[in-house]
């Protein structure tokens, strides 16, 4: 298994002029490697370009406001956060404009007022997605074994689930991934959880049986 300062050469390598400067996934999982690294410039500047490639790609912002924070540049980190946070809301995205509100707030900066996207039809209205906080159709079994397809099972909606897997194969085809090598299924995997919502700390009590 790549440590991550081999995970952030690889995606380094992927985003040089010379190979695909325009992959806005890779500028996110180089993004996400640096923050995990603790080079939190880096990290913003990554995620950043990410954004600017794909505006749409809310987790961005968040990941970015985040990393600005943690560099102690708190004027931009608000503009970044703003910015995505009206993203997050247009697109349906709970989990990171909770996220990114939470963030403004202790920044001691407005969140933003934002017209309420209005849900589509759901086949009963009884089940809500926890990723969109909207109605729509329960999956009829988990999407594969263990703790976390069981989650997902209990929490994300088909339609969600689905938006997922075209997301997913985006991922694959623009990092080039090989799901029968350990390291691109982890790839793949902390792409899933990042889009679906779970956090490392969710993930951990999923795992632990807790």
């Amino acid at each position: 298994m790549l440590d991550i300062n081999q995970r952030i050469a690889q995606f380094e390598t992927m985003v040089r002029p010379e190979a695909d400067p325009n992959n806005d996934m890779a500028w996110f999982s180089l993004g996400s490697a640096y923050a995990q690294a603790g080079r939190h410039v880096d990290a913003a500047k990554a995620l950043i370009r990410c954004f600017e490639l794909n505006p749409a790609m809310s987790k961005a912002y968040q990941l970015a406001g985040k990393a600005l924070i943690d560099a102690g540049d708190k004027e931009q980190a608000g503009e970044v956060l703003t910015a995505g946070y009206k993203i997050a809301a247009g697109k349906g995205d709970l989990m990171p404009r909770k996220a990114m509100g939470e963030m403004l707030e202790q920044l001691g900066l407005p969140v933003p007022t934002v017209q309420e996207r209005q849900p589509g039809p759901a086949t009963d209205g009884s089940f809500v997605c926890f990723r969109t906080g909207r109605p729509g159709r329960q999956m009829t079994r988990p999407p594969f074994k263990g703790p976390v397809g069981q989650w997902i099972f209990e929490h994300i909606s088909q339609q969600t689930f689905d938006e997922w897997i075209k997301q997913g194969t985006k991922v694959i085809n623009e990092l080039r991934l090989d799901l029968s090598r350990d390291e691109d299924s982890l790839t793949y995997d902390r792409h899933m959880r990042d889009y679906l919502g779970i956090d490392e700390a969710l993930l951990v009590k999923l795992e632990s049986g807790a």
